[in-house]
Order: C-alpha cells, then structure tokens, then sequence
C-alpha cells in the first residue's frame, strides 16, 4: 500500500458524493476511478473530481487500476454482486448500507471477505449522528441505568418522491423499507440497546402510494429528488411496480433482553427521527435530530406527571458537512480501517444483523404479523470479524 490511498467508486448516484469525501490528495487519499453504466455520470465524476480520472462501464476494470479501496454505492440489489466479487479478489471495500437485500446474501459477502482477506466496512453513518452519539454516551456512562427499552419512531415526509418513484417501489430490488429505509433505525436501536434482535413480529400495509395510478412507463425513469410532496395521494409518476409497504411497525426481542419497536412512514408531514431508551433508573429521548436544530432529554427522577424539560438536557451543536457531519466521520473511520486495521464504531456483524432483523421483520408483514426469528450468524464468522 502508498502513501497516498489509491480509492475507486462503483455508482455516482445519490451517494456519489460520499466517495467524494475521500479525495483528499494532501491528505493521503485520492479518487481515482469510477465504474458506473451511465456516460452522464462519467461526465459529472471527472467535471468534479478531475478530467484525468479512470472511467469504465465495466466494475471489474477497477481491479486492474491498482487501488487500494472501492467504494461501492450501486443500487441495493447489485450490493451482493459488486461486494463478493471484489472481496474475493482481495480488495477492500466501503459497501454502503443496507449491506444487502436479503440475510442469505449478508453471508455470502462476509464469506467473500474472508475468503479474499480483504477489509469489509459498511456505511451505518447514523452511528456519526450527533444524537446518537451522545445517547451512547449517555448510557455507558450509566445515566439511565440498565437499558430495558428502547424505540424508533421514523418520519418520512419525502417518502413518497424518494422511495416510491423508483426501484426502491419493487419488492425485488429492495425487499421493502422496513429493510431499505429501516436498516439505519434497526442498527442504532441495536446500538444503543446493546444487542442483536433475535425474534420478531411486524405489521405493515401499502396504505397510500398503492392507491396511485399515475406511473412512468417501464424503462423510462425519472429523477428522484427527495421532494415532501402534499397532500402525498398528490404524488405523479410513480414506479411501474409498486409492491413495497409505506408504513410499518415493528416488535423487536434483542439477544440481551431488551424489548424494542421501530415505527416507519412515508406520508407524514414532517422528517426526523425519534429515540426513546429506557433503563432502570431513567429516560432519555431526542427532539429534532439535525445538529444546530435537536435536544436530547433525560429524566432520572420520578415526577408522576408530563414534565416538559428534562433533568438533564443536551443540545447538539451546529455541525456541517453530509448527513449533519456523520458522512465525512465515517469516511474517515474507513481510511484508517483501510491503513490501519483498525475500526471503532460499526461493523460488518453489526450490519448483517439489521439486516437480518429488516428482513424477518418483512417476512412477517407478508404472513399475517407472526412472530418470527432471526437467523444466527455463523459463530466461525462472527468470531473471524469480531476478532
């Protein structure tokens, strides 16, 4: 390995600009290549990261450019291919979440990881969140006590324009939201709560979007632009298969004990994330979760009423950069992964379960809300990357 890391990027989608981040020349990291299908989106990677770059349609031409990481930020149904193929050439890789879009295909790329002895990090920034990290804080420093509970209610305002005007709308490419949107809520509940859920029950139902006749004709996509469109049964131009649901709720049991629930939809007037941890000496819950614009709450005390303010209360400072500063942390944490070995907040472990947990949670949805369990990982591959 140089000095100076040597980073490729397959996909210069949405997430382009996160692989962006690691073009860093003076800092020991530059951009190098880019693998995309699209000659518009060749265009737009050398208009900002230099004329003289690498491009290819082809992903495996990356493993003839002498880089020493990929980026892969392809659509979620081609993660399983991209991740195992350069995994088992030996090339270390930044996936980003969901890992994969089924638990089967979570295992396949762990295994390519140690098959290939390559380094496998998978983009849970969330657990960069201002909030997040100050509730973990919270709880090692044992505020609340013993964690008991935990919950997630998720607002999704621009639901309908970001997930249901594309592939993210069909079933086959993306399982469902409670998988695809979901994994982030199901990896900081796990997270914070301190384990992996082991059973499982969901309801969901496809209560709005479904309703919607207005589609795009196949093979003729559209621009996806995150838009809170109003009122949502307004929404125009949809995916020709829209077969994923728009609300869900979901019962966790966790590995330790710990009961939690996560709670996602896509029509709701406002966007942000709600946490509630409960232990057995307190409370604490989030207001808001952009930096500069969020309150954390903990009361420790019993006041037998609604108490507004807490008895202990964090603002979470003003913070810049992608995903309120979370995009160039977790960027950062993968290039000293990448140098060093070494990794500090998530894990590809960690990453399989919530999508394990995504998944048995749809399963349920689909038969009727019954209860079911998660598979366990293999104690050989949980060990290999634990260690």
């Amino acid at each position: 390995m140089s000095d100076k890391l040597r980073i490729g990027a397959i996909g210069w989608g949405l997430r382009g600009g996160l692989a962006a981040i690691a073009n860093k020349p003076d800092e020991g990291s530059e951009l190098v290549a880019l693998a995309d299908l699209s000659e518009k989106a060749h265009a737009k990677f050398k208009e900002r990261i230099g004329e003289d770059r690498f491009v290819t349609t082809d992903y495996l031409d990356l493993l003839k450019q002498n880089l020493d990481a990929v980026f892969v930020m392809s659509p979620d149904w081609l993660h399983e291919e991209h991740a195992c193929t350069l995994l088992e050439a030996g090339m270390n890789i930044y996936l980003e979440k969901p890992m994969a879009i089924t638990t089967e295909g979570c295992d396949r790329i762990l295994y390519s990881a140690k098959k290939g002895g390559a380094k496998l990090f998978v983009g849970h920034n969330m657990r960069h969140f201002g909030i997040v990290k100050k509730m973990k804080e919270w709880i090692k420093e044992g505020k609340i006590g013993e964690v008991k509970a935990g919950w997630c209610r998720h607002y999704v305002s621009y639901g309908g324009d970001a997930y249901f005007r594309d592939w993210h709308a069909d079933r086959t490419k993306s399982t469902g939201l409670l998988l695809q949107k979901g994994a982030h809520d199901i990896d900081v509940l796990h997270y914070l709560c301190g384990g992996y859920s082991k059973k499982v029950s969901a309801m969901g139902a496809l209560s709005v979007y479904g309703d919607i006749q207005d589609r795009q004709e196949p093979g003729n996509p559209i621009t996806v632009q995150f838009r809170a469109v109003w009122p949502p049964n307004t929404l125009d131009k949809l995916n020709p298969v829209v077969d994923v649901e728009d609300i869900n709720m979901m019962l966790m049991e966790l590995d330790n004990g710990v009961l939690a629930s996560y709670q996602q939809c896509h029509y709701t007037p406002d966007a942000w994330r709600n946490y509630t941890i409960i232990g057995t000496e307190g409370r604490m819950e989030n207001f808001g979760d952009a930096p500069g614009n969020s309150v954390i709450r903990l009361w420790d005390h019993n006041h037998q009423r609604y108490s507004e303010k807490g008895d202990l209360e964090y603002n979470v400072p003003v913070a810049t950069g992608g995903h309120g500063g979370a995009d160039e942390l977790i960027v950062s944490e993968f290039l000293n992964y990448v140098r060093t070995g070494q990794t500090l907040v998530t894990t590809p472990i960690a990453a399989r379960q919530s999508v394990a947990a995504g998944v048995a949670a749809t399963q349920s949805v689909r038969s009727g809300g019954q209860l079911v369990e998660v598979p366990a990982i293999d104690p050989d591959l949980e060990a290999y990357f634990n260690a």
